[in-house]
């Protein structure tokens, strides 16, 4: 693949924009796996395998990835929208190759995984792959996701059986389960769930006479939350924690 359509792939711009960073020498590529170093390129064309290739752009180093998966730790005060209303968008957290990643449809760049209230911190996926999006978002996987929630009143033995063995939300007569709940002190809830209501954690909570004041998702699936990825920060999914997600 010639550098430029790389570029292009990784959302550097349009070709005559990645022509461009090429020309004007701003481009460097790792020849293997092991250099140390990059060497400029300042010639648009020169084909690459783009598979496992590394390259660096105006001093920033960035992988190839056919698709991007990655992950946020959400900060509290933020909406996952692409036109926020009242808080700034998960979005300006990105740098601006995943968010100018071409894609067939109407928006370019990598989308949330499902959404996290804008009060709601942790563990958020984002990618342009729709099948994945749409996997992960299919009722019929049942993919849990585990949240700390720190509640209002000391929590009660009570509390967490009628959880588990479901609460009745008012738009729905069927009742909702926790895949799993544990009291970890007074007022923090583990909880896990398997499907994704509209604030399900907080009518839930709120069903066995609590009140949610702090959420967290900790967990999807079998991919924990980094403790050294600070709220605001991004990073790439590794193969084994694309595989994680799904075990």
């Amino acid at each position: 693949m010639q550098l430029q359509d790389i570029l292009y792939s990784q959302g550097f711009g349009t070709r005559r924009v990645c022509a461009g960073l090429i020309q004007q020498g701003l481009v460097q590529v790792y020849e293997s796996n092991e250099a140390l170093a990059p060497v400029e390129c300042r010639e648009s064309a020169t084909e690459f395998v783009a598979e496992g290739l590394r390259f660096r752009v105006q001093g920033v180093d960035w992988p190839y990835h056919e698709k991007a998966y990655v992950m946020l730790n959400k900060p509290t005060a933020t909406e996952c929208s692409q036109k926020p209303s009242t808080h700034p968008s998960i979005y300006t957290l990105l740098p601006s190759p995943l968010r100018l990643r071409p894609q067939k449809g109407a928006v370019q760049g990598v989308q949330a995984v499902g959404r996290l209230d804008q009060d709601t911190t942790g563990l958020l996926l984002l990618t342009d792959d729709g099948k994945f999006i749409h996997r992960m978002s299919s009722p019929r996987h049942h993919v849990p996701k585990v949240y700390e929630v720190t509640v209002k009143h000391p929590l009660t033995e009570v509390q967490v059986q009628k959880l588990l063995a479901g609460v009745v939300l008012d738009d729905d007569p069927k009742p909702v389960r926790a895949a799993a709940c544990e009291a970890v002190d007074t007022h923090h809830l583990r909880l896990t769930l398997t499907e994704g209501k509209y604030h399900q954690v907080k009518r839930m909570v709120a069903a066995v006479s609590n009140r949610v004041e702090g959420l967290h998702r900790s967990q999807i699936g079998g991919l924990r939350l980094p403790d050294d990825l600070p709220p605001g920060q991004w990073r790439w999914l590794s193969a084994a924690d694309l595989a994680s997600i799904s075990a």
